[in-house]
């Protein structure tokens, strides 16, 4: 890291702490460029630009070097950690600082925390990329094969070679544009209340559609509410028409969507009139008894009991699926996975080659699925 503090050998408008940076790429389209320099500004530090080359054309890359400078090496630090996020690098190139795990399940103190944006890391002087990008995890490196992959905290074996710190990391925020476009944005959202509803619907489709015609994978991640609102057949309809390659969901889901096939409600409410049901209060209760003592959902399809629905479909279709569990959970499914760190697992390993996601009506799956995209 090139910090400086020599106060005699600085221009005036430097503070004691200081470092040049580089960014490039589609960074003024894109707003990244003022994001970074609203970062630099707001965690106390300055910024000098030194070198900007705008692109000409809409797919011309643009340039900027810039030197930013802290009152504090501290200061320093954490504003290089933080717009190195949006893709400022030093300019002065570093291999990435490795440390190994002290114990199993635990990152060693300082360790790199990645995004959901692609990352490379430096060593041996050549930068390369890491594998089964993740948000919120760290990465681990293989010095002999020179490979790097995200790695979670839980899955962090002693020795495992980590990454500690910001040098030698860099990272390529997906622009807006025609790639941003198709890009996942967490916790980012194009609808809105005012924003006519079949708009937001066919855009989905085309999307779904593109996405079936390509070769990657679509993941639905689904909450009970689709069962209650009575659009079951409609998600059954998309499993059929092979619109869904893997599916997420918790208890609720499943339970709810077998609740109707055995007795035409959910939550006791009747899907045919609306209204509530004698005893309806215990239907799903019911229903999930009488898988369990079948031994599973794939059990209730075999043996004729389970015909139609959601879940009928997966087996059907041989779609795979996750149903995670809660402390809510009634029984629950033989299905269900109680551990959630094996939930987790699971579906880090499903994730994998998904190009489309639809998030329905499941707040808590749903960050958990994009944290994993």
């Amino acid at each position: 890291m090139s910090t400086h503090t020599d106060p005699n050998s600085l221009a005036p408008h430097r503070a004691p702490f200081y470092e040049d940076v580089e960014l490039a790429g589609h960074i003024i389209d894109s707003l990244l460029l003022p994001k970074v320099l609203d970062e630099i500004t707001g965690l106390g530090g300055e910024y000098q630009s030194q070198e900007i080359r705008i692109g000409h054309n809409r797919n011309d890359p643009s340039y900027v070097r810039l030197t930013v400078s802290a009152p504090t090496e501290p200061c320093l630090e954490r504003i290089l950690t933080t717009i190195g996020q949006h893709g400022a690098v030093p300019v002065q190139h570093h291999d990435c600082r490795l440390e190994p795990a002290d114990m199993d399940g635990a990152f060693p103190e300082g360790f790199y925390a990645t995004t959901n944006e692609p990352t490379e890391v430096r060593l041996g002087g050549h930068w390369i990329g890491v594998e089964l990008q993740e948000m919120d995890c760290g990465i681990a490196v293989d010095r002999a094969t020179r490979e790097a992959r995200c790695v979670a905290m839980v899955d962090v074996k002693h020795g495992d070679q980590i990454v500690v710190g910001r040098l030698g990391t860099r990272v390529f925020p997906v622009g807006r544009g025609v790639d941003r476009k198709h890009s996942f944005g967490f916790m980012n959202s194009t609808v809105s209340s005012e924003k006519p509803k079949h708009v937001t619907v066919r855009e989905i489709a085309e999307l779904m559609r593109r996405a079936a015609q390509g070769n990657g994978k679509i993941l639905v991640v689904a909450g009970p509410a689709v069962v209650h609102t009575g659009s079951r057949e409609l998600l059954s309809w998309l499993i059929r028409s092979n619109y869904v390659n893997v599916l997420f969901a918790g208890n609720a889901l499943a339970t709810h969507d077998i609740e109707q096939s055995f007795f035409g409600t959910s939550l006791g409410v009747s899907m045919e009139h609306g209204g509530t049901t004698e005893e309806g209060h215990e239907h799903h209760l019911r229903s999930i008894n009488r898988v369990r003592r079948l031994g599973g959902i794939r059990q209730a399809v075999e043996q004729g009991l389970l015909t139609e629905g959601i879940m009928y479909e997966c087996i059907q279709h041989n779609i795979p699926y996750v149903l995670a569990g809660s402390i809510r959970d009634d029984g629950p499914l033989p299905d269900v996975i109680t551990d959630s760190l094996a939930a987790q697992t699971k579906m880090r390993e499903l994730v994998q080659g998904v190009t489309f996601c639809l998030m329905i009506a499941t707040t808590l799956h749903s960050i958990a699925v994009g944290n994993m995209l």
